[in-house]
Parts: C-alpha cells; sequence; structure tokens
C-alpha cells in the first residue's frame, strides 16, 4: 500500500501568512547586528586565542597531533615529497629564467610558511610548473637574454641579479595582492576559475611548458618567445636551427626520457603496492652528475651545465620595487592561477579525507609565502600537482610533513648543492617535460564532460585554444569571459513553460514533459526558470505574449470590446434601476468571470516565481508593465512563490498600485484554489484547500 498526504488548511495569500507565522518586530534585525559586531569587536583572553588558532592553524593542529599513528607516515611522505623537490625545484627555475639554486629557495621558504599558516593537510607548496612559465614569460619580457654571455663573466652575475629581482617582484606582488584579498574576504573570486578552464588552462599550458623546453633538450641557444603565438614562433626557431643540434645533448635526453617516462608510468601503475615511489629524478640527477662530471662533457662536448649553485642560506634582498608598473597585469593573473590550483587541489583532498579548509585562510598563508619567501630571491610559489599527489600517496597524514620536505631541502642547500655544478641542463629540461603527465591525460576528462555538459566541453576546447595558440595569460582571460559568457545566456534565454495541475493533486509541472497533467480552465499558470533582469526581460516579455497569445493588436482589440462591454453594463445597470430593481450582479471585483467570456479564454494569468531568483528594477518594471496589459483585456495576474527580496522588489518599484496585493500566494495551488472559488462565486464557500 503506497503512502499518501492529506492536508486541510486555509488558503495562504503573503500577507495572511505572514501575519500567522511571520517575524513580528523587524527592527531586531538591527539590533542583532550590533551585537555581533559588538562581540567581534570585544577584546578577550579566549578571543585572541581563537583567533591566534584561526589564523596560525599550526597552534590549532599541532597540539593534537597523534605522534605514535601519524609520525611514521609524516616522515616518509615528507622525506619522498623533498627528495622530489630537488630536481623539480631546479628544473622549474629554468622555467621561470634564473639559475636553478633559485628554485632550490623557492621549494624550502614557502613550504615552512604553508605549514605553519595553510589549512590543507595533504597540500606540497614549492615551484609549479605552470606558475613559472607564466613568471618566466615575465622576466623574459623585462630582462631578456643577451644572445652572447659568457657564464663566469661578471656581466652574467649583474644579468641573473636582474632576473630573480623581477621575479622575487612578481612573488612580492602576488603575496600583497592576496593579502589584500584576504583582508577584503575574497576567496570566493577563485570560483570563476572553473574546473574546466583550470584543467583546459593547465593542460594548454603543458604544451607551453614541453615546447620551451625543446632548445634545451636538443642544446640550441636560442632566444625565448614571449606574447601572443609565442608556441608556434618557438617551434619554428627550433625547426630552423635543427642543423645546430648538439647531439651529446640530444643523447643526453634520448636516455633520461627513456628512464624517466617508464619509471613514472610504474610509479603511477603500481602506486597502491608502492609504500613511496621509486625517486628516479633525483638518481637520474646523480647518475647525470657524476657521468657529466667524469667524462668532462661540458668541455668535451660543449654541454650546457647548471655551473655554480652557493652553499648556504640566502641574504635577505629588496625585489626590483620599480618594475612593479610593468608586471602588475601578468602578476593578476599569475595569482589568479596559483591560487585556483591550490584550493582546488586543497579542496580535492579534504574531500577525500573528510575535513575542511578555508578558502580565505588559504589566501592568507600563500600570501605571506609569497611576501616573505620574495625578500630571500624566491620566484612565485603554489601548491603542486605532482608532489601533492605523491605526498598524499606516501602516506601523509599532516601538514607537519612540511617539515621533512623542508629538511631535505636544507641539507642540499648546506651541503650538498655545490655538487650538481656538472649537471647538465637537458637533464632539468627533460624533468620539466615528464612532470607534466597528469596535466597532459586531462584530456581523457573530454568524453565525460561531452555527455555530461556540451557547455562545459565548449569552455574546456574554447579556453586550451586559447592558450595554446594566443598566450598563457591572454588565452586564461578569454576563457574566464568566455565562461561567463556561457552563464549570462543560459540565464538570457532560461524556460518558460505552462504548468498542468495532476488530478487530485496539488503537484504542478510543465505540461511538455507530462503529458497527463491538465491545464486549469481559464487558468494559464507559467514558470520561468531564471532570473529577470535587464538582460533577459525583452525575451521573457516575448515568451509571456507567445505563452498568453496577447500581441498589441490583441490587446486593443480586446480593449475596445471590453469597453463597449462594460458600457452596455452601465447602461443596463441604470435601466434596471430606474424600474426600481437593483441589480448586482455586475458589482463584483472578478467581474471579468463573466458567462459572455468565453470558456476557453485566458481569465487569469498565474506565475510561479519559485525558480526566480532575483528581479532587478528593470523586471518589476516589466511585471508593472505586464499587469497594465493584462488589465486591459480583463485578464487578471496572480503570482506565486516569491522569495522576500523580490517581493522587496516589487513593493518598492510600485507594482502594489497596479496589482492586489492580495493575489499574491504561498504556492501555485493556493492561488488556484482561490481564483477557482472566486470564479464559482458561492459565497457559503470557505477559503479552505484540500490536497
Amino acid at each position: 500500500m503506497s503512502a499518501s498526504v492529506s492536508v486541510y488548511r486555509n488558503i495562504f495569500t503573503e500577507d495572511r501568512f505572514k501575519q500567522a507565522y511571520g517575524t513580528e518586530d523587524d527592527s531586531s534585525g538591527s539590533l542583532r547586528l550590533r551585537e555581533k559586531l559588538a562581540g567581534r569587536c570585544r577584546c578577550s583572553r579566549r578571543a585572541c586565542l581563537h583567533l591566534l588558532r584561526e589564523r596560525v592553524p599550526i597552534f590549532n593542529w599541532l597540539p593534537r597531533y597523534r605522534l605514535k599513528k601519524w609520525i611514521l607516515g609524516d616522515t616518509i611522505a615528507g622525506l619522498t615529497v623533498g627528495i622530489l623537490h630537488i630536481p623539480q625545484g631546479m628544473a622549474f627555475a629554468l622555467l621561470t629564467s634564473v639559475a636553478p639554486i633559485f628554485g632550490l629557495y623557492t621549494s624550502f621558504f614557502p613550504v615552512v610558511l604553508y605549514m605553519i599558516f595553510g589549512t590543507g593537510r595533504h597540500v606540497s607548496t614549492g615551484t609549479f610548473a605552470v606558475v613559472s612559465l607564466m613568471t618566466g614569460s615575465v622576466v623574459e619580457q623585462l630582462v631578456p637574454t643577451p644572445l652572447e654571455l659568457n657564464s663566469s663573466s661578471p656581466e652574467a652575475a649583474e644579468f641573473e641579479a636582474q632576473r630573480i629581482g623581477v621575479a622575487s617582484a612578481v612573488a612580492l606582488l602576488s603575496g600583497i595582492v592576496m593579502l589584500c584579498m584576504f583582508g577584503l574576504q575574497l576567496g570566493f573570486l577563485s570560483t570563476y576559475l572553473s574546473e574546466p578552464i583550470v584543467k583546459a588552462f593547465t593542460s594548454a599550458a603543458a604544451f607551453h611548458v614541453t615546447i620551451s623546453q625543446l632548445q634545451s633538450m636538443l642544446g640550441l641557444r636560442l632566444p625565448r618567445h614571449t606574447g601572443n603565438f609565442s608556441l608556434f614562433r618557438t617551434v619554428a626557431s627550433v625547426m630552423e636551427n635543427l642543423p645546430h643540434t648538439n647531439m651529446a645533448e640530444l643523447l643526453i635526453s634520448l636516455v633520461c626520457l627513456s628512464v624517466l617516462v617508464p619509471v613514472k608510468e610504474i610509479n603511477m601503475r603500481y602506486r597502491q603496492r608502492l609504500r613511496t615511489p621509486i625517486p628516479v629524478e633525483i638518481i637520474t640527477v646523480i647518475i647525470a652528475t657524476g657521468v657529466a662530471y667524469a667524462s668532462s662533457l661540458d668541455s668535451n662536448y660543449d654541454i650546457e651545465i647548471v655551473g655554480h649553485i652557493p652553499a648556504g642560506f640566502p641574504r635577505p634582498r629588496m625585489p626590483a620595487l620599480h618594475t612593479f608598473p610593468d608586471i602588475a597585469g601578468d602578476t593578476v593573473a599569475i595569482t589568479f592561477v596559483s591560487y585556483a590550483v591550490s584550493v582546488s587541489l586543497a579542496m580535492i583532498y579534504a574531500d577525500k579525507h573528510g575535513y575542511s579548509i578555508h578558502p580565505n585562510q588559504e589566501l592568507l598563508a600563500h600570501g605571506i609565502s609569497n611576501t616573505v619567501s620574495s625578500f630571500f630571491t624566491c620566484f612565485p610559489s603554489s601548491a603542486t600537482l605532482a608532489t601533492t599527489n605523491i605526498l598524499e600517496s606516501a602516506g601523509g597524514y599532516t601538514q607537519f610533513s612540511g617539515l621533512f620536505t623542508s629538511l631535505v631541502v636544507l641539507v642540499v642547500l648546506l651541503l650538498i648543492g655545490p655538487l650538481f655544478y656538472f649537471l647538465p641542463k637537458a637533464v632539468l629540461a627533460c624533468i620539466n617535460v615528464t612532470s607534466l603527465r597528469q596535466m597532459f591525460l586531462q584530456f581523457h576528462d573530454l568524453p565525460e564532460l561531452w555527455r555530461i555538459s556540451r557547455i562545459d566541453f565548449m569552455v574546456w576546447v574554447v579556453t586550451w585554444l586559447s592558450v595554446v595558440v594566443l598566450n598563457v595569460d591572454l588565452g586564461l582571460a578569454i576563457g574566464v569571459v568566455f565562461s561567463m559568457m556561457t552563464v549570462i545566456c543560459r540565464t538570457q534565454r532560461a524556460g518558460c513553460s505552462v504548468l498542468g495541475r495532476a488530478s487530485n493533486t496539488e503537484i504542478y509541472r510543465p505540461l511538455e514533459n507530462h503529458s497527463k497533467c491538465y491545464e486549469v480552465p481559464g487558468v494559464k499558470i507559467l514558470t520561468y526558470n531564471g532570473p529577470i533582469y535587464y538582460g533577459n526581460r525583452n525575451f521573457f516579455r516575448e515568451e509571456i505574449s507567445r505563452l498568453l497569445g496577447l500581441t498589441p493588436e490583441k490587446i486593443r482589440s480586446r480593449e475596445k470590446a471590453r469597453k463597449a462591454l462594460e458600457k452596455r453594463e452601465r447602461e443596463a445597470t441604470v435601466n434596471t434601476v430606474e424600474r426600481g430593481i437593483a441589480n448586482t450582479s455586475f458589482s463584483s471585483e472578478h467581474e471579468f468571470f463573466k458567462s459572455e467570456t468565453c470558456e476557453n479564454d485566458i481569465q487569469a494569468v498565474l506565475i510561479d516565481c519559485s525558480s526566480v531568483i532575483f528581479v532587478d528594477v528593470a523586471g518589476a518594471r516589466l511585471f508593472t508593465q505586464m499587469c497594465t496589459e493584462c488589465q486591459k483585456v480583463g485578464v487578471h495576474v496572480y503570482l506565486a512563490n516569491c522569495n522576500e527580496s523580490i517581493l522587496k522588489i516589487f513593493t518598492s518599484s510600485g507594482l502594489m498600485n497596479y496589482m492586489n496585493p492580495q493575489h499574491i500566494f504561498v504556492s501555485v495551488h493556493d492561488a488556484v484554489m482561490f481564483i477557482q472559488q472566486q470564479k464559482e462565486k458561492h459565497p457559503e464557500n470557505s477559503t479552505t484547500v484540500w490536497v
């Protein structure tokens, strides 16, 4: 036996419902606001401790740290990620167009700072290929590479200082922007970079990274191209200079790729069985450095090597502040990309492990990381795809794993760094290319995206093509604008449907999808699935006119007929009064439900506003115009399911001067029952609803 529902209650207009169940005193809202502000401004020891734990999360999770349960996993995961940070930090420094040592610095300072201020337990911060590529484009624009430069000359040292000054300035400005966003609580802005945009952008940026590394893998000394169509110009330059390929560096690249690609595939396929992934990158770096040193490849075959890597901590240095006006536009794009990728990664693993992150606190964490580290010759950092995945799969539990990651990098900085003097740059280029595997695999999402949402598929394709064909920054902007345009277009062309009633129920559904529902005689029930604002008011008006059949010509003809009918009714009333008989059949406020009206004609329009999330001034004026036009043809307008913001707009815009406030109901069924009872005109009927 199926369950049933039986309800017997009064018909509720919005006014009656507010009188029965609404809030009595609206002034209490301002009182509650004052109390909240006073509570936030009140200073106490408890409030200070709460603020400290909230803004410096390490004081929140460290006292609760489960030493015996978590320390082993955090240690293994931290050491594994630290070993991976060494080759990737030096490799991504090449993308940033700075010396490899600065990549090691960027793999140390942000890790420590994020451990203190971050809320993502499984997030690994440091150098990221896409952010490094975007920063490198800024560096190349302001400090282009000279074709003839002796790496051991004083000019080379000054050149490197200028480059890292620009890269540090980008990091500083990016940190300042994030801190300002945190102050304004703008963490929600990352939502404008939707998942299709982020995936398409990172996948397309991977092509830029791969193409930019071809010259290092082939041993070509070519200037780096920036700006629009840079990918194609780089490919053309490489193809033109193929005869000048250094065969020794080409052989090194092929050997490295033949080792890195299969081992990374093994790490991916057997990650459930491997306690920790095989650290193939650091093994390749050590072997390549030893072979290059033993064979004197730099002098015998003219291969390009890393060169001197100073040991110890960097001395604090002021970034190139005078470049702020030149780097401001690019830095905003870098900031949004790094923050969006970082928050997306943090949310993915937070959902997987059942905890929450705070987007605004992430702004503070990454803002402090970039700001502080910029004074220690670091370039912009963010969460990284590869190391975050490894950190989680290696068994990391908390941010404490960052301590062990930073200790590994610290040992390299203090002791081991100078030993990488003979490391070939072609090896770092191969590490860059093979680290992009996850980004290239994002093409696998396209068939599923096509099946789920064609619009999101188009956003993915447009963003990818824009980034590949034009440039990283401009392509991202085009992707965001196109994505927002799809949202606007969907709100502009939201569907307008006619609702029908399911027999013996209070359920109303669109007739085009529910053929067994029937239309209430004389009542046209309409629903609109979107906001009504200046951008779609004309479309909404056209749809309403089409469904009601109210053309300007028909309105004029029916208005003339209505006025003629009213005139005959007045004359008939005067004649009956003169004979001493008072005829009150025309005195009802619902006089247009007369027997002269054809039974199939629309006598009332009921608009279901349950799917209308907001109405602006233009939309409210459109409702006023609709009410006026419907009154001209003798059709009453009713509203149902209006939310509070819509009711406020309607009241403030003066709509209640053109329609009866008692014609606004809490549900469609209430309005239908009211219309039918008024149509029947039985005074003894009570205004009740049976369901």
